[in-house]
Parts: structure tokens; sequence; C-alpha cells
């Protein structure tokens, strides 16, 4: 093989490296809110799924709430946020279930359920819906808003 070809390959071999190792991002990711939304479900629930449970009882400290107490508090919210918008908060959803609802299978579920809400309940918005204005704790907000405001709830989780 002549030096300029062996020159010529191991440019090509060094450009296109990187792209070997490349990943495409995640399924939802920069596919608009369903997308997201999507992408945080599954992660939401993969998390909840790889946690043993014995851990969901586990809490980093004296008055600081469990981790089956952070996962139904995401789902409860989700209800709540969602309700904002005008679908109701499910009869089986009852005061207290952040504290109450403590098995792994339960809390997953309830999850599972909330995630899937609020998936439905945007899929199905109009551009019109999603302009409307709404009122929650004594300011206004719009139903887009408070879609953001749900999906930022559900994942500060991370940031905590």
């Amino acid at each position: 093989m002549k030096t300029c070809h062996v020159k010529a390959f191991l440019l090509w071999l060094l450009l296109s490296t990187p792209m070997l190792f490349a990943q495409a991002p995640p399924e939802g990711i920069w596919q608009g809110y369903d997308g997201e939304w999507r992408h945080v479900s599954r992660q939401l629930i993969a998390l909840a799924e790889a946690k043993p449970a014995e851990k969901f009882a586990w809490r980093p400290a004296a008055g600081v709430r469990s981790t089956s107490e952070v996962y139904m508090h995401i789902a409860v919210a989700n209800f709540y946020l969602l309700s904002i918008t005008g679908p109701k908060m499910p009869a089986d959803l009852k005061e207290d279930m952040d504290k109450t609802v403590t098995s792994k299978a339960e809390v997953i579920n309830w999850r599972k359920r909330s995630l899937d809400a609020v998936k439905d309940a945007h899929l199905a918005a109009k551009s019109k819906d999603l302009e409307r204005k709404v009122h929650i704790a004594d300011r206004d907000a719009t139903v887009d808003g408070m879609y953001l405001r749900i999906i930022v709830h559900a994942t500060s989780i991370w940031g905590n």
C-alpha cells in the first residue's frame, strides 16, 4: 500500500471514529413535550423498578421522605397538577396516600397511572386548550404552563 493511501486511510479513520461511537439520543429527547414525557416516564418507572422492595422504606434522615413517599408524592402531584388543567382526580386517590402506599408494586402502579394520565391528557389537548388560563395557588397560569410544571416537578427528584 502506498504511503499516501495509508495516510488517507489513517485520516479517514481518525475523522470517522467519533461517528462510530456516537449514540443516538434516547427516544423522546428533543421531540417536543410528548417525546420528553415518554422519556421521563420510562426513566421514572425504570428507577422504581430497579430499586429493591426493601429500600422503599429507606429515608436519608429522620423527618425526610422515604423512597416510597417521594415516589408517591410525584404520582399524587401529577394527578393534582393535571386536575388544574381539567381532568378529574381519580376517585380512589385518597388523602395522605404518599404516606400510606408503601409497597413497591402499589407505588409503581400509582406512578404508572399518573404518568399515563398526563400523557393521555396532553395527547388529547388541542392548541387552544394549551393556551387556556387556569388558576393555582393564588396565581394565574396556562394549561401549557401546568404541563411544563408537571414535567419539571416529576424530574426534580434527580436534583434532590
